[in-house]
């Protein structure tokens, strides 16, 4: 019995403002998942054109950094991707904000530029979408968060919600919340890396060849991951449970307990979160 083809989820354009490791993430993402066929995806940049043909060449999208072009796809798409470097955004909205009419949704992947913000410079109450994915969107097991604007009805939710469950989990949060968010999700993978370095060090310090020493570090970190997603029990109850009283583990927990580990990775999260603030602020100030 032949297999029907996937219908797309969204049939018209979307067009990535910028052509960086994430909107690539992203769009690996969508195409894989049948979000959107190649041909309806646009990927701009400033220039790059070798960046561009790779993309054309990998995915089978539409890449231009002509200026009139540009103008073109970004007047007539009804969803525009922000994915530029924040030092280019201001310019970019300057430009963008005079060719857009009140029916195009903008979504932002751009760290610590607030809708408020995107708002202003475009100089229009467009309906923006924030978002804050992480790097493990690359291999479809992200975590985003995403605000939206008053001005984002229902299908401009559904599709933002779409296009970022193509590159893993979402979840939608009040945006005074997305610097929080940041701290666990955003930035996170870098602090279960730095443990995961620190482990695979002791490994080999214990006689351990590198290979294995990595190996047995990987699997443990995805099995420990997979046990609290497939269980359903929280992290404390899984500990408990190989945790025996005066055992081996026990003897290491204590050790991570006189280093204060518990919150020290709080205090790890609310300084990430606290420096996301502050970056946005600087960067709103600039952007002024």
């Amino acid at each position: 019995m032949c297999q029907q083809p996937s219908v797309p989820l969204i049939n018209h354009n979307i067009v990535f403002y910028g052509a960086g490791s994430m909107a690539e993430a992203i769009v690996r993402g969508m195409i894989s998942r049948s979000v959107v066929s190649s041909d309806k995806i646009i990927m701009l940049n400033r220039s790059g054109s070798e960046r561009l043909a790779e993309l054309r060449s990998r995915y089978g999208v539409i890449g231009s950094n002509d200026s009139e072009q540009k103008i073109e796809y970004l007047r007539n798409s009804p969803v525009i991707v922000l994915a530029m470097k924040p030092k280019d955004a201001a310019e970019a909205l300057r430009n963008l904000g005079p060719i857009l009419s009140a029916d195009q949704l903008i979504i932002s992947v751009i760290a610590g530029l607030s809708i408020r913000t995107i708002q202003g410079l475009l100089g229009t109450q467009q309906p923006v979408v924030r978002t804050m994915p992480n790097t493990s969107s690359s291999i479809g097991l992200g975590a985003t968060g995403l605000a939206f604007s008053k001005q984002v009805d229902e299908a401009g939710r559904r599709l933002a919600l779409n296009i970022f469950e193509a590159v893993g989990l979402t979840t939608v949060i009040d945006e005074e919340r997305m610097e929080t968010l940041t701290g666990i999700s955003g930035s996170g993978p870098a602090y279960i890396y730095y443990m995961m370095e620190a482990m695979i060090a002791a490994g080999i310090r214990g006689g351990l060849p590198v290979e294995q020493s990595t190996e047995l570090t990987v699997q443990t970190v995805l099995g420990a991951a997979r046990m609290v997603q497939q269980t359903g029990e929280t992290p404390a109850a899984l500990r408990k449970k190989v945790t025996s009283p005066n055992g081996s583990t026990q003897a290491a927990l204590e050790v991570l307990d006189k280093g204060d580990f518990f919150e020290t990775v709080i205090a790890a999260v609310n300084r990430c979160a606290e420096r996301s603030r502050e970056m946005g602020v600087a960067l709103e100030q600039e952007l002024k």
